[in-house]
């Protein structure tokens, strides 16, 4: 940092000492000057948002503080840096995102922190090993509204990049508890998410019991900068032989418990966890905070676009009938469009392919559509088997499991393939 640049400081320090000691010790600075002396967080948020300073010292007992509220500490330009306190220890504040931690009565450090002449929270835990075996990939299960078996897709998958077959797993019964799973990190386990903040649905769909939302409990966690791979583990219970589910939010309502600024730490755990992650997520892409006059109100669809940014590969699901194709080429281009960046591997897969619906020689018939209107030349289908998936939705089954010779279950198995083959770095 430049000695000439004069820095502002925001003090928001809850415990009356450590308080005055950070106020004295940044006082003594030719080039810092302590602008504000916060009472809460809330009076901390609103000076750093009107420019009031260049950073920030909080500490980590402050009420309120969490990951979000550091990002938007962050996002207004300042620089964070936050005293550990015994209940709240240097690994959960580096959670929530602090550029530097420092411990209680250490101004010198505290100084250089202010300064940024003191390494961040990234430098310091470089070498910190991880409980996970290795950086797994991530893949999103998107589609426009309407698009039939966009969480069916995302099931049979995650079925098939596990490897369940017919003989895996045998249950009696139509529903059926979570079952006990140990935290221990599996090599090549496969984690379901459901991040659809409109119409989840992978908990009835598999004949789990909604009793937790498991995503929600993981994001609530990661906000608190205390989510690592074991509690990630815990909320994520194993459903069949080598798939963990992270269930979705019970009611639509409770869209506000799924911020992206906790999930994108759950997805970074999930990474750490599992080979392969599977999200289901919502249709809608428009960032609607953007078109009212407070950018800070939450996101409806924060998690879809938490899950496209961090994903490896998108799978893209239309519908095999005029009007599913129409909303699948306008899907793409809204895709391209969206306000955060998604990656270029994309696999377009277009479900229920029938002749009833689309025509004689259906197959191709679609692949001309979308190569005419969408440019895409590459489209994955998957035929309609109507009698094998209900029978999988009745029994809360994978096809897998009650249609082992169904057409649709061979599809989405070559559809695993597929996606292995666009990251062969993962077996």
């Amino acid at each position: 940092m430049s000695e000439e640049r004069v820095v502002t400081v925001l003090v928001a320090v809850h415990t009356p000492e450590d308080e005055a000691a950070a106020v004295t010790a940044l006082g003594a600075q030719s080039q810092v000057t302590v602008a504000r002396r916060c009472a809460e967080l809330t009076e901390l948020l609103a000076a750093a948002e009107a420019g009031a300073g260049t950073a920030a010292v909080v500490s980590g007992d402050l009420p309120g503080l969490d990951r979000d509220a550091v990002a938007r500490l962050r996002g207004a330009g300042l620089r964070v840096v936050a005293i550990e306190d015994p209940a709240t220890p240097a690994e959960r504040l580096a959670g929530l995102g602090c550029d530097v931690v420092v411990a209680s009565g250490d101004t010198e450090s505290l100084v250089a922190g202010v300064r940024g002449d003191a390494p961040e929270v990234a430098e310091l835990t470089a070498g910190l090993p991880g409980p996970g075996a290795g950086p797994g990939m991530i893949i999103a299960v998107w589609g426009p509204a309407g698009s039939p078996g966009r969480t069916t897709t995302a099931i049979e998958l995650a079925a098939a990049l596990a490897g369940v077959g017919a003989q895996a797993a045998r249950r009696s019964g139509l529903l059926r508890r979570h079952r006990p799973a140990p935290a221990a990190v599996a090599a090549g386990q496969v984690l379901l998410a459901d991040a659809d903040t409109y119409a989840s649905s992978v908990t009835s769909r598999l004949g789990l019991l909604d009793d937790a939302p498991g995503l929600a409990a993981a994001a609530r966690s990661a906000g608190q900068g205390a989510l690592d791979v074991r509690t990630l583990a815990r909320h994520s219970p194993m459903a069949l032989p080598g798939v963990r589910v992270l269930t979705g939010i019970t009611r639509a309502s409770r869209w506000p418990e799924l911020p992206a600024t906790s999930l994108d730490v759950v997805f970074q755990r999930c990474r750490e966890l599992a080979a392969w992650t599977v999200v289901d997520c919502g249709p809608v892409l428009e960032a609607d905070e953007l078109l009212m006059y407070d950018t800070r109100a939450p996101q409806r669809n924060g998690a879809t676009l938490s899950a496209l940014q961090a994903a490896d590969i998108v799978v893209v699901v239309g519908g095999a009938d005029p009007v599913g194709l129409q909303r699948l080429v306008r899907g793409l281009e809204d895709l391209r469009d969206a306000s955060v960046p998604v990656p270029a591997a994309r696999l377009v897969v277009v479900n229920r392919v029938r002749v009833s619906a689309v025509g004689r020689r259906a197959d191709a018939q679609v692949r001309d559509a979308l190569a005419r209107y969408a440019g895409v030349e590459d489209v994955y289908l998957v035929p309609d088997d109507p009698a094998g998936l209900d029978a999988a939705l009745l029994a809360g089954r994978v096809l897998a499991e009650c249609a082992p010779g169904s057409p649709a279950r061979a599809a989405f198995v070559g559809l695993a393939d597929r996606v292995r083959e666009l990251v062969p770095a993962v077996v």
